[in-house]
């Protein structure tokens, strides 16, 4: 097994991971799918985001809401999720620049220890530490595919 551990923002009173890059995240356990809150032109001019799809519904606890599907390799600690898909929607008035759904974390052991501000994680002997997360279209329907490479 292998863990690693990020430090979550002290000044947050909800889960925020620090990332590199100066980025950072809320981990949001309700979350179905990842979305980018900032500025689309981070994402595709400096992280290197290619556009897959305009307009894409998804919908959260303010009901259905649209935005940008964008593929492109994030980096949470030592996990790697390359060319993921991400929902970019800048609509949302947030203090981080994207929101890591539970499904990134499927098959993993992670914990938020807000007494140490820390967010552990633990990769099983059975797990790789790079992700392949997509969001796939079936008649209408969004649905999240996450696994080990």
């Amino acid at each position: 097994m292998k863990q690693f551990s990020l430090r979550l923002d002290k000044k947050q009173q909800r889960p925020v991971v620090l990332l590199k890059g100066a980025l950072t995240a809320l981990l949001d356990t309700g979350a179905f799918i990842p979305v980018w809150t900032d500025n689309e032109g981070i994402l595709t001019d400096v992280l290197g985001g290619k556009l897959v799809k305009k307009g894409v519904p998804f919908i959260g606890f303010g009901g259905v809401a649209y935005g940008n599907l964008y593929q492109v390799t994030i980096e949470v600690g030592d996990l790697v999720f390359p060319n993921m898909h991400i929902v970019a929607n800048d609509e949302l008035d947030t203090s981080y620049n994207l929101i890591l759904s539970a499904t990134m974390f499927q098959s993993l052991i992670y914990e938020v220890d807000d007494k140490n501000h820390k967010f552990n994680v633990t990769i099983p002997d059975s797990e790789s530490n790079v992700r392949n997360l997509r969001i796939e279209d079936s008649n209408g329907r969004l649905h999240i595919l996450c696994h080990s490479a």
